[in-house]
């Protein structure tokens, strides 16, 4: 059996105008996915077009990070859109980012949900069938990125799409196999070296140590590494590292 081989994103383009976040060009140099702001959470069209051009440069596969529209609430809020209005709006985001990405010398080549729309669309529900079915109208090739274990890893694969199971390089895991919420002490982490050695343990095992100190089964394609929070660069150099080190390799999914 040969070395374990895991996709390392992060979700880029999230600053707006005059105001950024994160450094983008470290993290490309970093990750082999990088899920890019559509316009609706973040991201105005210079910003993104400037980001899409420098994955191209390094190769980094291009994904559309859909969310709710809620520029001003960064997407974290619920969006009460009926489902007509939501596949609208994921068509939308899908198709602006496409061009965007072809001006810049490439492609987008599978789907990421940001925000509440991911969390509220994992366990299944309207909203969850109103982006399978923005997704297939768009293109069914295209592979949607979703919460290993999750609910809507099963709906997405029923209708046919590929399916892209995630896990969370910096994110307490409940359980159950869900994420902590962010509204609760130590739902995210910050030191690089915890960061890193749980992912390898991650990547290596196909589980975490939850909250409780229980181990959760969690098998996964894609490991996201947050690159808005402190120290962001540093733990994702920090993971990347260690991964290399225990002998795995790094490759996007697609």
């Amino acid at each position: 059996m040969g070395a374990p081989t895991i996709d390392l994103n992060a979700d880029l383009g999230e600053g707006f105008g005059r105001w950024t976040l994160g450094d983008d060009t470290a993290m490309l140099d970093v990750v082999t996915s990088a899920n890019v702001a559509c316009g609706f959470h973040a991201g105005d069209p210079l910003s993104l077009r400037t980001v899409l051009t420098a994955a191209a440069e390094r190769g980094v596969s291009i994904g559309a990070h859909v969310a709710y529209r809620d520029l001003a609430g960064f997407g974290r809020r619920y969006v009460d859109a009926s489902v007509p209005e939501l596949v609208a709006d994921v068509v939308y985001q899908i198709g602006a980012l496409q061009a965007l990405a072809a001006s810049a010398g490439s492609t987008v080549r599978y789907v990421k949900p940001h925000g509440a729309l991911y969390n509220e669309i994992a366990s299944g529900g309207p909203h969850a069938d109103a982006v399978l079915e923005a997704v297939l109208a768009v293109d069914p090739s295209l592979p949607l990125v979703v919460l290993a274990g999750s609910a809507l890893a099963t709906l997405a694969a029923d209708a046919g799409l590929t399916v892209v199971a995630e896990a969370f390089a910096d994110r307490a895991y409940d359980p159950d196999g869900s994420l902590v919420s962010r509204r609760l002490p130590g739902a995210v982490l910050d030191d690089p070296s915890v960061i890193a050695a749980r992912v390898v343990d991650l990547v290596q095992t196909g589980s975490v140590t939850a909250v409780d100190g229980s181990r959760v089964a969690v098998a996964a394609a894609s490991v996201c590494l947050h690159g808005d929070s402190p120290g962001a660069v540093a733990s994702a150099r920090a993971v990347r590292g260690a991964l290399e080190s225990a002998g795995c390799s790094i490759a996007a999914f697609v």
